[in-house]
């Protein structure tokens, strides 16, 4: 098929599909795909040069994007780093006239100036369209009745998935984040067959629903839970799946590459599909920024390739995780990633080990008596630092055998210590006693007065 035909369809559905949202891309042979990929980091390229910040720098580069001959020639071209987007704020990106914008979204920028993002109509239509395919791969149709129990505005998870909700054709209930009692009231009342939350909240709206004397198993119509806005493990994907009985989907994205919609799980669970007509994806080793072998973990790089307003070439994520090398059995060709497993910028040095707080949350939600809080605080005491992890028992747990809670406690230590091997101090606390956010939950707490990690203020 010719590429000329690719370019043509980029918003069309295909209709007659029961089974892809746009089986010519989402299908294409690989050789073809990467060829395609060529062209429109080309023109990405060149738009990206009308830019302040990139017009600057690749003119001193010399660089030419007419010259790439493959899409591995990406790798000749300079990275982009978050302190970039954030020196260059507001408009140093831009590649369109100001008129043409039509939305921002940016971070919170609670560290410095924030990251923004514009778009054009072009750029909205594009990122509804790659939402409408991702939900549609998990296997949303135009007959659910969809919930989006996220954020809107500035945050780009509530609109980010209002607008493929839209476009998906099913009946959406922009909620918002929060007040738990008007979510159970709106699943119940409409039957909500599906919903777009962050991990950490799933987990309390579940104690709201008991709480309102509702099974969710027999008593609401659930059979779907897009997840992600904030790192989760395979253990509390299962958790959340095993207390609503549905299927829960990994989502990624983020606010430098329009936010969700990026990758998804499809029906097989078996990794993400990074959308390979609109991101270019690599896998780096943070250290030597030399890319690895598939399957082997490292930092992801994105470049974007159908977006006009901030086209973003090279971007560092600082997010780890690995290419999954086998053919996916749903038929799409686009390279799957493995579930985030960290942050190479999120990761703590504790007495000389490196951890990730997704390792302690591993072990936390492999114990049946947790709930699903958690807060890690690492802290200075004499000049040494130690590391406290408290966790929420779940209240029918604890019946007031003190005993029994030693023991769990001395049982959490040992398998958190085997893990990091630092020994934590653990403190069982009981259920909705630690902070609850409504938005991204607040895992790590660093208040060392000596090597502090700058990256949890």
């Amino acid at each position: 098929m010719e590429l000329e035909y690719y370019l043509c369809i980029k918003y069309e559905r295909s209709m007659s599909m029961t089974e892809f949202w746009q089986k010519e891309i989402e299908t294409m042979p690989r050789a073809e795909l990467e060829k395609f990929q060529l062209i429109r980091l080309k023109e990405t390229i060149k738009q990206a040069m009308k830019s302040p910040y990139y017009g600057k720098l690749y003119k001193e580069k010399g660089i030419d994007p007419d010259s790439l001959a493959d899409i591995n020639d990406i790798r000749k071209l300079p990275f982009t780093e978050k302190q970039d987007l954030r020196n260059e704020y507001p408009f140093g990106f831009l590649s369109v006239p100001q008129q043409q914008i039509i939305r921002l979204h940016s971070t919170s920028g609670t560290t410095g100036n924030p990251i923004v993002v514009f778009h054009t109509k072009h750029d909205l239509d594009s990122w509804a369209n790659l939402m409408a395919r991702s939900l549609f791969s998990a296997g949303a149709r135009d007959t659910d009745v969809f919930q989006n129990i996220c954020g809107y505005g500035l945050f780009t998870g509530g609109l980010g998935l209002q607008y493929g909700i839209e476009r998906l054709g099913a009946l959406s209930i922009p909620a918002g984040a929060g007040n738990t009692t008007r979510q159970v009231k709106l699943m119940k009342d409409f039957g909500t067959t599906a919903v777009h939350a962050i991990p950490s909240y799933l987990s309390r709206l579940y104690e709201g629903i008991i709480a309102e004397g509702i099974d969710p198993k027999k008593d609401l119509k659930l059979r779907f839970a897009a997840i992600g806005a904030e790192p989760h493990t395979e253990e509390q994907r299962a958790r959340i799946e095993e207390l609503f009985g549905i299927k829960a989907y990994n989502s990624y994205g983020l606010t430098e590459m329009n936010g969700p919609g990026v990758a998804f799980e499809c029906t097989e669970q078996t990794g993400m599909h990074i959308w390979e007509d609109c991101y270019v994806a690599e896998i780096i080793d943070p250290m030597t920024l030399e890319p690895v072998p598939d399957g082997q973990e490292g930092e992801l790089v994105l470049t974007t390739l159908d977006r006009h307003a901030v086209p973003i070439i090279r971007y560092r994520t600082r997010d780890i995780t690995c290419f999954i090398e086998a053919p996916c059995k749903c038929g799409r060709t686009h390279k799957k990633i493995a579930r985030i497993t960290g942050r190479s910028d999120d990761m703590f040095i504790i007495r000389g080990c490196n951890v990730y707080p997704m390792q302690i949350e591993a072990i936390l939600m492999k114990m049946p008596q947790l709930a699903s809080n958690y807060l890690i605080t690492l802290d200075t005491n004499e000049n040494n630092d130690f590391i406290q992890v408290e966790a929420e028992i779940k209240s029918d747990t604890f019946t007031g055998d003190i005993e029994a809670l030693d023991k769990l406690s001395k049982f959490v230590t040992r398998e958190i210590a085997d893990e990091i091997l630092v020994t934590p101090i653990v403190k069982l606390v009981g259920q909705g006693t630690l902070p609850q956010s409504e938005g991204k939950a607040v895992r790590v707490k660093d208040l060392r007065t000596i090597c502090k990690n700058e990256s949890y203020k």
